[in-house]
Order: C-alpha cells, then sequence, then structure tokens
C-alpha cells in the first residue's frame, strides 16, 4: 500500500482520481544502502520517486564515477524519465547512499497517466529545472575549483545528506566520485586537515564546527 500522506503532498493537485490510480498500480520497495537501482543499458521498467533515503545517479569513465547529481526525498531520477521516450535504456547508474524507500510507477502505467492526467507533467519540468542546476554546479566545481575546495564541498554535501558529522567516507571513495586517486585525495586531505578545515577520526570526517555546513 503506498503512504497516502506522501501521494497527497506530491500528487495530490492532480485529484482524486489520479490517486486513486496510484494506489492501483504503483509499488513501494525498501531499497538497502550501497544498493545499486539501476545500471547504463539496463532497460526502464520504472520510474521512482524517492520517500525517503537518498540516491546518487552517476556515470562512469574508465572506471571512475562522474556523478551527475543525487536524489532526495520527494524528488524523481529525470534521466530515468527522459529514457522512457527514447529506447528505455538507461544512460545512468543508480546506487542507494543509505537505506531508502521508493517509490515506483511502472512505465506503461505512466505513458498512459500522461494522456490523462497531463499536468502531471508539472513535476517533471521541475525536476528538469533541479536538476540542469545540479548538472552546471557539477561541471563548474570540476572546472573551476581546486582539488581541495571539491573535496570539501563533497564531503559537506554527504554530511548535508546523510545529517552525519563526522561521517565515514573512504579516501578511495572520494576519489571515485571527484575522478581522481585515492593518493591524491589522502595528500589533500592531510594538508586540509592541517589547516584546521577538515578533521579526521575514528568516526569519519569531521567538519569543524565554525565551518559552513547545513544539516538536513
Amino acid at each position: 500500500m503506498v503512504d497516502h500522506k506522501f501521494i497527497l503532498n506530491k500528487f495530490g493537485f492532480l485529484g482524486s482520481d489520479f490517486s486513486s490510480e496510484m494506489q492501483k498500480h504503483a509499488v513501494v520497495d525498501t531499497i538497502k544502502a550501497k544498493t545499486e537501482i539501476i545500471r547504463e543499458g539496463q532497460k526502464v521498467r520504472y520510474i521512482p520517486f524517492l520517500i525517503k533515503g537518498s540516491i546518487k545517479v552517476y556515470t562512469l569513465n574508465d572506471g571512475r564515477e562522474l556523478i551527475y547529481y543525487y536524489v532526495r526525498p520527494d524528488d524523481s531520477c529525470l534521466m530515468t524519465f527522459a529514457s522512457i521516450f527514447g529506447d528505455y535504456t538507461s544512460k545512468v547508474y543508480a546506487v542507494t547512499e543509505e537505506d531508502s524507500e521508493v517509490l515506483l510507477i511502472p512505465v506503461s502505467v505512466l505513458h498512459h497517466w500522461l494522456i490523462r492526467f497531463p499536468e502531471i507533467n508539472k513535476i517533471f519540468y521541475y525536476e528538469y529545472d533541479k536538476r540542469f542546476t545540479d548538472v552546471m554546479n557539477m561541471v563548474n566545481e570540476a572546472v573551476f575549483h581546486k582539488l581541495d575546495r571539491r573535496i570539501l564541498s563533497y564531503v559537506k554535501q554527504q554530511i548535508s545528506i546523510t545529517g552525519h558529522n563526522p561521517i565515514k567516507l573512504t579516501h578511495r571513495e572520494i576519489a571515485n566520485n571527484l575522478g581522481t586517486s585515492r593518493e591524491v585525495v589522502s595528500r589533500v586531505l592531510k594538508k586540509m586537515e592541517n589547516e584546521g578545515e577538515i578533521l579526521q577520526t575514528k568516526e569519519g570526517l569531521k567538519i569543524p564546527s565554525n565551518e559552513n555546513v547545513r544539516i538536513v
């Protein structure tokens, strides 16, 4: 059974008929952390909406990850949605960052809803705007910011997503996500620690309280 409160908050503007359709066709799945939801080249059968948790959407190049964006609660994966207007093949990987609860809408049903409930497109226009901003921020980080600024931004982002400070992140994980090597990340983190910008503790990486980081 789909959470009625979630449907009302996310899709309430579409009316009671849509709510009934959602209860009939959508399913909710609980997915453990670090679980691959979809991979590049896989056929897309469902469009996900995140109820709880977080999902990382990325691509791979020579074994290195390039993060496009993170899906937060109440959001969907725009690139998965876009694939249903082409060959239904995913162009990205999506992995849960933490234990997550996901609402899944069958692609065949969504095609029907786009005709019957055209205002549902407002949701995806909103998603497009958010994801375009995320991708532009990612490009700006990669092109204009030095690696130490990118690492600090990444750690703060992970703290914001999980609400944990300190946060468990390995040097290799950071390297994979930022497209560099573990050795380089270790060297940069040590430099940042000496400068007081970050702390490396047994519990994980910690941003000092005097640093600006938003916990959600």
